[in-house]
C-alpha cells in the first residue's frame, strides 16, 4: 500500500483523519485503521485510531483539533535493522500494525500482523524453467508453475507464503513459456516486492540458475521448487539453521512404508529375531532449501547442476547438512494423479 495513505500532517484536523480512515476501511488494505502523525520533516510522533479519535470526541467534542494534540505518542515501533525481526513478542502484546522506521523516525513501511507470519532476512530463488512432461498435454501450452490450482496459479500460491513471511526479494529462474510467468507477475511491485527473472538458455538443474545472480544480499539464501503446494514455515527452517549452525536447512516430508510380511532380522541364514508386518518411516527431500550465501560459490557457472550434488559435497566435505520436517500439509505436482489432488485439497481451504 502507498504510505501516503496511512501519513497525516500533526497540523491535520481530526475530522481529516477521520476522512483518511475511513478511505483506508474501504481501501481494505490493512488489518487496523490506523494513521502515523508526521511532523514537519516527516518524522513520525505518534498514532491515530479511530479509538483515539472517539475519546477525543467523547472528552472535547470539537473536530477541529489538530492531530497531533491527540495522537498517541507512546506508539510501538521497531527501526529498521535489516535482520531477524521475531514477531511474537509483539503478537504476545496483541499489536496488529507494526511500523519500521528509520533512524530518522521516517516511515519505510508497516507490518499488519494479521497478514504476516514472520519477517525473514531472506532472498528466495524458485526454479520454474522446467517443461512438465508428465502433465501434458496440459502443459503444450502452459508451463507447469501456472497451471491453476484454486483461484490462482500454482506458483502464486508459494510466492504470496513468501511474502506472507516477510521475504521482499525473489528471483524466478525460467526457460519454458517463461514470459507467461514474466508477464503474470510483472516485476513483483503490485504484489510489494522485488522480482527478477533469470533466462536458463539450456536447462540449469535444480540449483544451476544459483550462479547466474550477479550478487545475492542476504547471508543466507531461500531455494525451492515452483511445483509444490505446502503450508511450510519458512520461520522454523530459517531458525533451525541459525540455532544448528548449519551450512543448509533442507525440509523433509516423511515417506512411510508397510511392509505386508514378516520381516526377519538374521545372521547369515539363523533367525534371530522377526517383526510382522512393520512399518517404516523415512524423511525425504521436500524441494525446499536454506543455505549459506557462500555455497553459492560452489555452483559452476552456467552449467547443468543439481541441488543434490551440492548437498552431497557439503557432506563430503564436513559441512553441516540437516533437515526440517513440514508438520503440515506438502503435495509435489509432478503429476496428473498429484495435480488432482492437490486441487481436491485447495477446495477445502479456508
Amino acid at each position: 500500500m502507498q504510505l501516503d495513505s496511512i501519513r497525516i500532517h500533526k497540523d491535520k484536523t481530526i475530522l481529516e483523519a477521520l476522512q483518511k480512515l475511513n478511505d483506508i476501511l474501504y481501501a481494505g488494505h490493512i488489518s487496523r485503521l490506523i494513521l502515523f502523525v508526521v511532523d514537519d520533516e516527516h518524522s513520525v510522533v505518534g498514532s491515530v485510531t479511530d479509538g483515539d479519535i472517539r475519546r477525543s470526541l467523547l472528552n472535547h467534542a470539537d473536530l477541529g483539533l489538530k492531530t497531533g494534540e491527540i495522537c498517541n505518542r507512546n506508539f510501538v515501533y521497531e527501526i529498521d535493522k535489516k535482520g531477524f525481526l521475531d514477531l511474537k513478542i509483539y503478537r504476545d502484546r496483541d499489536i496488529k500494525i507494526l511500523p519500521i522506521l528509520d533512524h530518522d523516525k521516517k516511515l519505510l513501511r508497516i507490518i499488519d500482523l494479521e497478514k504476516s507470519q514472520a519477517q525473514l532476512p531472506l532472498e528466495c530463488m524458485i526454479m520454474a524453467g522446467g517443461r512438465g512432461k508428465r502433465l501434458s498435454p496440459l502443459t503444450d501450452t502452459v508451463p507447469k508453475p501456472m497451471l491453476p490450482l484454486g483461484d490462482r496459479p500454482i506458483i502464486a500460491h508459494n510466492i504470496d507464503r513468501l511474502i506472507s513471511f516477510g521475504i521482499e526479494k525473489i528471483y524466478i529462474s525460467v526457460k519454458y513459456l517463461g514470459e507467461q510467468i514474466k508477464d503474470y507477475f510483472g516485476d513483483g511491485s503490485d504484489r510489494g516486492i522485488s522480482i527478477e527473472y533469470i533466462w536458463e538458455n539450456e536447462p540449469l538443474g535444480t540449483a544451476g540458475a544459483l550462479s547466474l545472480v550477479d550478487n545475492f544480499n542476504s547471508p543466507y539464501i531461500l531455494l525451492m521448487n515452483s511445483d509444490l503446494f505446502s503450508d511450510v514455515d519458512f520461520e522454523d527452517l530459517y531458525l533451525d539453521i541459525i540455532e544448528q549452525n548449519a551450512d543448509m536447512c533442507v525440509a523433509s516430508t516423511e515417506y512411510k512404508v508397510d511392509v505386508p510380511y514378516a520381516v526377519f532380522e538374521t545372521h547369515e541364514r539363523t533367525v534371530l529375531d522377526f517383526k510382522e508386518k512393520p512399518s517404516y518411516v523415512y524423511h525425504s527431500n521436500a524441494g525446499i532449501y536454506i543455505f549459506k550465501k557462500e555455497l553459492v560459490n560452489r555452483i559452476p557457472k552456467n552449467k547443468f547442476f543439481d541441488i543434490t550434488e551440492l548437498m552431497e559435497d557439503l557432506v563430503k566435505d564436513g559441512g553441516k547438512l540437516i533437515h526440517n520436517p513440514i508438520h503440515g500439509f506438502w503435495i509435489d505436482i509432478g503429476s496428473p494423479v498429484d495435480y488432482k489432488k492437490a486441487q481436491e485439497f485447495v477446495k477445502h481451504m479456508h
